[in-house]
């Protein structure tokens, strides 16, 4: 018997498709209440295809959200609470 390397074998698909489900299922909860029992597809959907824009400006990125996309608010509290409230700036 050979030795393999644990990075030599090919992932378990059964385990990537429960990982997947977990993760959409906690961005849904922490995203809000209406999405906290959703399906993958629609969290995938609603929060994780962003239609934004990336700008670049003084070496400052700034993700430009659209004015009218139903789930801003949704999406402003899942950033919020995986990234955490802004620094304060030192005076």
């Amino acid at each position: 018997m050979t030795f393999t390397p644990s990075r030599a074998r090919a992932p378990d698909p059964d385990l990537i498709e429960v990982t997947h489900d977990n993760l959409s299922r906690a961005i849904g909860t922490l995203a809000g209440t209406d999405l906290g029992k959703a399906r993958s597809g629609t969290i995938r959907r609603k929060l994780i295809t962003v239609p934004a824009r990336v700008t670049t400006s003084a070496r400052k990125i700034t993700l430009r959200l659209p004015a009218d996309w139903p789930w801003e608010t949704s999406w402003s509290q899942l950033f919020v609470a995986a990234r955490g409230p802004p620094r304060t700036a030192a005076i």
